[in-house]
Parts: C-alpha cells; structure tokens; sequence
C-alpha cells in the first residue's frame, strides 16, 4: 500500500472508532421480580425480556467491532508493508474495500470461500453414531 492509502486507511478506522464509541452502551437493566407480579408485569415481561436480549446482542456486536478495529490499528502500526494483503492467499485486497471495512484480513474471494465452509450444516450419519 502506499503511503496515502495507509493514511486514509488509518483515517477510516479513526472515523469508524469514533462512530462507534459515539453509539454508548445500551443500557441492560436487572429486573426485580417480586414474589407475586401484577397481571399487567406478567404482560410486559416477554417485552422486556426482548428489549434486554437486543440491547445485549448490539452491545456484543459494538463490542466485536471495536476489537477488530484495534486488531486492525495495531497490525497497521506493528506491519505496514503487509497490511491490506489478504491473509490467506496474500494478494492485495482492494483499496474500495479497506476503504469500506478497514479491518478486514481477507480478499473477497477467500472471505467468500470461509463463510460457505463454515455455513455448511454438519449432518450426522447413521455410522457416526457406531462404536
């Protein structure tokens, strides 16, 4: 990469860093249940209940980003030369998509190649089952 390539980059992660952190936490708050709830805290407790898991699952995922991001800002400080290769085959990825997710470590193709691997359901046969 050169060295206008590497700054944008750098400048990239800086804005998605901050985009990010702007976002805050989501608040996931404890429920008191008391020892008998109200029909209508019977009828609000699904709500709620789905209210805490999405604010625990965007959470996580803020969290997963912000990680790649500095695994990203770190490889890009500790080894320029080889930031931007893809880490399987090693071949340039292209600049439009650093520019779009800076922290990613694959070209499309190789990226494309471990999601249906890993999207592949694992079906049992009846010999896996035999000793």
């Amino acid at each position: 990469m050169t060295p206008d390539q590497i700054a944008r980059v750098r400048r990239r992660l800086e804005e998605l860093r901050a985009e990010v952190e702007g976002a805050g936490n989501i608040a996931v708050r404890a429920e008191d249940i008391g020892p008998v709830p109200s029909a209508a805290d019977e009828d609000e407790a699904p709500f709620r209940e789905m209210d805490q898991s999405i604010a625990s699952s965007r959470n996580r995922v803020r969290a997963d980003q912000l990680l790649r991001i500095a695994v990203a800002e770190r490889r890009l400080e500790e080894d320029p030369d080889s930031f931007g290769l893809c880490e399987k085959c090693e071949e340039p990825i292209p600049p439009r998509r650093l520019e779009l997710l800076p922290f990613v470590r694959k070209c499309v193709d190789c990226q494309s190649a471990a999601e249906v691997r890993s999207s592949k359901p694992v079906r049992k046969k009846v010999t896996d089952y035999q000793e």
